[in-house]
């Protein structure tokens, strides 16, 4: 198992206030009432549910990563009584296949995909949700398709800008986490490592199974590290999981070595974003202070550019939705936004 020192993130050594009995939580857990599959081209299919209301006011669930994938926690956001849920598998991902595939594979064709699946339910506008790498393709969907979206709500927003990518990646949250960036570190030779993004790329994209494989674990890893206030042994062992691993990593740093196949900081600028606000969408921005997988520094940003969306900063938080502070601000979100059409 790829990580170090485990009693360092024993719960007894948690000094903060345990959390409010007043924070919102998940609704009931629920089960799909539809599911299938979309070949969205030649390659690709991609695996969808919907759960919730069968005619309440549609809403799609924007997995992170990317490279992620679902799970039925995703479907727990959403009041089952007013909502009508979509979650998918973008791309590669989860149960779409062809699994940790590459071709065809980039922000502008699971935007497409979106629009695909709205077209496939006959829906006319609906909600987005997206945190994290979800965060960017809910930006990148509603400034290509604004007429489309009825409400944004995100969390731990990320735009993959240079900054950010050098920040988690190459030299920032290193220093706040260096027990974990030691094993992140460790299998890239020392002459590689000026760009550890590049270093990744020909592992997780080269013919040797076993240092593939490798590669995926501690790049996942790293990820599942970090995206805690405490870190969580549980979300470590997933990046042990081939399957998802390999996915996950593989996906994720083919979009991060191309830069999204955007400009660096496209999403930011104010003309882009001018096209969500003249649309009069509403939209809410949830941020853990003390997320170092998308620093909130991308949150301020947008929000500057965005006056009109509300911003929460849970002070005690870091990356996860599953954190109670960032979750309690995403249900309220999520619930005040059933009177949005």
């Amino acid at each position: 198992m790829s990580t170090a020192n485990l009693e360092l993130y024993d719960e007894n050594l948690r000094s903060l206030q345990a959390p409010k009995s007043s924070l919102r939580d998940f609704y009931p857990k629920i089960e799909p009432y539809d599911s299938g599959m979309l070949q969205v081209d030649a390659t690709h299919s991609i695996s969808w549910e919907w759960s919730g209301k069968v005619d309440g006011w549609p809403v799609v669930f924007l997995h992170g990563g990317p490279g992620g994938g679902t799970s039925g926690d995703d479907r727990r956001w959403f009041d089952p009584s007013h909502y009508r849920v979509l979650t998918f598998d973008q791309r590669g991902a989860g149960k779409s296949t062809p699994s940790a595939s590459l071709e065809n594979n980039t922000t502008w064709h699971l935007v497409a995909d979106i629009e695909k699946l709205r077209e496939k339910f006959g829906i006319e506008r609906w909600h987005v949700f997206g945190g994290s790498w979800g965060s960017t393709l809910s930006l990148a969907y509603a400034q290509t398709h604004p007429e489309r979206v009825s409400a944004l709500i995100l969390r731990g927003i990320f735009t993959l800008r240079k900054s950010e990518l050098d920040f988690f990646y190459q030299n920032g949250a290193s220093h706040i986490f260096p027990e974990q960036w030691d094993l992140y570190e460790e299998i890239i030779p020392e002459e590689e490592r000026g760009d550890f993004v590049k270093a990744y790329n020909k592992r997780l994209t080269g013919s040797d199974e076993q240092a593939k494989l490798l590669a995926a674990q501690r790049w996942s890893g790293w990820e599942n590290a970090t995206c805690r206030l405490y870190v969580d042994g549980e979300q470590l062992k997933k990046g042990e999981e081939d399957k998802w691993a390999l996915a996950f990593a593989r996906i994720e740093n083919h979009y991060f070595i191309n830069k999204g196949w955007m400009e660096d900081g496209q999403l930011l600028k104010a003309e882009n974003v001018k096209k969500i606000r003249d649309a009069g969408i509403p939209g809410v921005i949830v941020q853990g202070r003390y997320d170092v997988v998308c620093p909130a520094k991308s949150a301020w940003d947008l929000h500057k550019v965005w006056p009109e969306a509300e911003l929460h900063v849970v002070p005690d938080a870091g990356h996860s939705a599953k954190e109670r502070g960032i979750r309690h601000h995403l249900i309220e979100a999520c619930d005040k936004f059933r009177s949005a059409k």
